[in-house]
């Protein structure tokens, strides 16, 4: 009988369990990811700092700026305020003249009008220096001026008269660009006048200018609707029709002043003066037609004429200019007085 075949039952032992081999180890960026995941809430944390550390100092610095600025416009506002003090208490004055001889300059530029840098009053300002000066050998006249005001011009002139009288000084009138209208009219009082040979001299009448507007004022279906106590009180308003008896008033005016100002022109430049139809019709010439027909005397500017004419090289400006003070007074002075004069600004202008 063979072992298989045994009828006698064995004991069972004890089973093993099946043998399983190891896993195999990870790779080698498996295991190297844990290890790198642990250190990385440090640097968010470290970032956090960072930017709140930024912030802050962004906001300190935002603060010593804004101070700054404070002190900055406080100290601007001190200053002119400072300024101001200074001057209103600070009048127009010309500047000191030196002992030794010279020629004394006053500038006329610009429009002749109240309200420009070239108004009577500033004008005369610096003749009065000028001619009051024991330095000054003489007045010299700087005119740049397109014209303005026959009020303003007659004022000027009519000093300078006065002054070459009281104080026996010689008045040149030296033309840059322009010497035209109420310029011509204070150059007239000049005992020489000197000129370029490309300046524009003359124009030696009287004009008053306006717009009308009733044409428009028609097509548009806008009407008119003016009251005034006393027939004349609306003369020239351009909103109206044209009424005749005023523009023969206005031309009567005009003729008036232009007869002035030729009695001026007559007076100032005598014998010298060549007289044509044309000479007092308004027209106007450049340098070298004025000195032939008797309107200028020479050819020359400023330095010229202190060397040449004057024998005092040396030129001082006596031009009075305006301080602050006088400027915001005048700006003041004029935003208040703005309704009252509104009607008589309405207006023409006489130039």
């Amino acid at each position: 009988m063979s072992p298989s075949d045994d009828p006698t039952p064995t004991q069972p032992g004890p089973v093993e369990p099946p043998f399983t081999p190891p896993p195999p180890p990870p790779p080698a960026a498996a295991r190297a990811a844990p290890a790198a995941a642990a250190p990385a809430a440090a640097p968010a944390t470290a970032g956090l700092e960072s930017s709140l550390e930024k912030i802050a100092r962004e906001l300190l610095r935002q603060q010593r700026t804004d101070r700054r600025w404070r002190v900055f416009f406080r100290l601007a506002w001190f200053g002119l305020v400072v300024a101001v003090v200074w001057a209103l208490f600070t009048t127009r004055v010309a500047p000191t003249a030196p002992t030794t001889p010279h020629t004394a300059l006053v500038e006329v530029r610009g429009e002749i009008a109240l309200e420009s840098d070239a108004n009577a009053e500033s004008i005369v300002a610096g003749l009065k220096s000028a001619f009051e000066d024991q330095g000054a050998l003489a007045v010299v006249l700087r005119i740049n001026s397109p014209g303005g005001s026959p009020v303003q011009s007659g004022i000027v002139h009519d000093e300078i008269m006065r002054l070459k009288a009281k104080h026996k000084k010689k008045v040149y009138a030296v033309v840059e660009e322009m010497c035209a209208s109420g310029a011509y009219y204070i150059a007239a009082a000049a005992d020489e006048i000197y000129v370029d040979k490309a300046s524009i001299v003359g124009s030696i009448g009287v004009l008053m200018d306006g717009f009308g507007f009733t044409g428009v004022m028609e097509k548009l279906g806008v009407e008119r609707r003016l009251l005034t106590a006393g027939e004349n009180k609306a003369m020239l308003d351009p909103f109206s029709p044209v009424n005749e008896k005023h523009v023969a008033y206005a031309k009567a005016m005009l003729d008036q002043i232009h007869r002035q100002f030729i009695a001026v022109v007559k007076a100032g430049r005598g014998d010298r003066l060549k007289e044509t139809p044309e000479t007092f019709s308004g027209l106007f010439w450049n340098g070298e037609e004025a000195v032939k027909n008797g309107l200028a005397d020479h050819f020359g500017n400023l330095d010229f004429v202190a060397r040449e004419v004057v024998k005092a090289e040396e030129v001082i400006d006596y031009t009075a200019r305006e301080n602050v003070a006088e400027r915001l007074a005048k700006r003041f002075g004029a935003s208040i007085g703005e309704g009252a004069v509104k009607a008589l600004r309405s207006m023409p202008a006489i130039r």
